[in-house]
């Protein structure tokens, strides 16, 4: 992979957003940042990290990224907790909290003390936090999960480590939660250079969807997640059926693991089980590295859907509306701030309304052709990279300097 630049994103956003950008780094100065998370690859939160240190260093900042590791049983607990904050009733033992605990101990060696900010995400190496020893360096909690809905005996758990921190930082107002500490708002981005967004040529696609074994004239309904119980593969799957009755058409369910989520082998196992019913079914389990191949299958799909019934913001809607693509999304989490719905896609809460949906848009190419421009007009502004790097800067200025206010949301509690 080429070194990222941030004069490579000149050409889409512009130089003067450009030079912006340079002019906040140069306030903010050459300080040193470790990034901590659980996982190098798959998801989200890994493929953010893997460009915004990049570009973080390309400004002039000192930037590590360390991921924690632990036993097996430990990412069953996180994954168990990851579900507990989703909202999902789920058996949590006092056994799992003194785990969690431990292990988080066992990963205490890898912060980095002499670093200026130390910016951990999500819950699992939260517990991290007891290795602060000063008030110089700027602890930050970026979570990118909807608490909304949070279990409370977990939250409450986690919440005496987050409340250790300077700073919280959440994808979305809503998302928050009463806290002794400052709290952000940052939405994600996707980068339009990766090799997951970046331009394709037609014989590069033709080539992926042929290695498939997926037909390039018959229309593609597409799924790209985490096979995760929280992306609703299975409603995929039946509204699927409901709208082969009325057009002859494909479903690509496309994505794979991470090395923190545990359950996805279980969930894939039933996807199969019951895609093995419906006919036209491409059930792609895909490593963390098939960029390129994400990209093909995005730009070749007539339509998107992204079915989840949760969803901390949804990176892969960002991804194919960048790709000029509609999008069938549930009206749940960060999906809402995506999809203005009837203008770049639509939004659903049920089986029978994501059918409804999708027939809709096969039916009318020339309506789903507007949404798709609308789509990746509403990125650009929005969720692409250079913004994100901007709100980071920001951020690590107001952490630092917080009477200045700069993108401050007070205090609640």
């Amino acid at each position: 992979m080429n070194k990222i630049r941030l004069d490579d994103y000149a050409p889409i956003v512009g130089s003067a957003e450009i030079h912006e950008i340079r002019a906040l780094a140069e306030c903010v100065g050459p300080v040193s940042l470790q990034h901590i998370n659980s996982t190098a690859t798959g998801g989200g939160v890994a493929e953010i990290l893997s460009w915004v240190v990049a570009l973080m260093k390309d400004l002039g900042l000192k930037v590590k990224w360390t991921v924690i590791d632990g036993p097996p049983t430990f990412f069953e607990v996180t994954k168990t907790f990851h579900n507990a904050l989703h909202g999902a009733r789920v058996s949590v033992t006092p056994e799992m909290f003194e785990l969690f605990t431990e292990v988080s101990k066992q990963n205490l060696r890898k912060v980095d003390r002499r670093a200026d900010f130390v910016i951990v995400h999500d819950p699992q190496p939260v517990g991290l936090i007891v290795a602060r020893k000063n008030r110089r360096t700027r602890w930050i909690w970026r979570c990118h999960i909807d608490l909304s809905e949070a279990d409370a005996r977990v939250w409450g758990f986690l919440r005496t480590y987050v409340e250790r921190f300077d700073a919280a930082v959440f994808h979305l107002p809503e998302y928050a939660k009463e806290l002794l500490i400052d709290q952000f708002i940052i939405p994600p981005a996707i980068d339009p250079l990766s090799d997951k967004n970046r331009e394709l040529n037609p014989s590069e696609i033709e080539g992926i969807l042929n290695r498939f074994g997926i037909d390039p004239e018959k229309p593609i309904i597409l799924q790209v997640s985490r096979f995760d119980r929280l992306k609703d593969p299975l409603g995929v799957l039946e509204a699927y059926r409901l709208v082969r009755h009325w057009h002859d058409c494909q479903l690509i369910l496309a994505g794979g693991s991470a090395a923190d989520d545990p359950e996805s082998g279980r969930v894939l196992a039933e996807v199969r089980e019951r895609a093995a019913e419906i006919p036209d079914v491409h059930i792609l389990d895909l490593p963390p590295t098939s960029h390129v191949e994400i990209n093909a299958l995005q730009r070749a799909a007539t339509v998107v859907v992204q079915k989840s019934v949760k969803e901390g913001f949804g990176l892969v809607v960002t991804e194919a509306m960048w790709k000029g693509k509609p999008v069938v999304g549930g009206a749940v989490g960060g999906i809402r701030r995506q999809i203005i719905h009837g203008s770049t896609g639509f939004l659903v809460h049920t089986v029978e309304g994501t059918a409804f949906r999708v027939r809709q848009l096969l039916s009318h190419p020339e309506m789903a052709a507007q949404m798709g421009q609308a789509a990746r007009e509403y990125v650009r502004t929005n969720f692409l990279v250079t913004q994100y790097l901007k709100n980071w800067l920001l951020l690590l200025l107001a952490v630092r300097k917080p009477w200045k206010g700069l993108m401050h949301w007070p205090k609640r509690g």
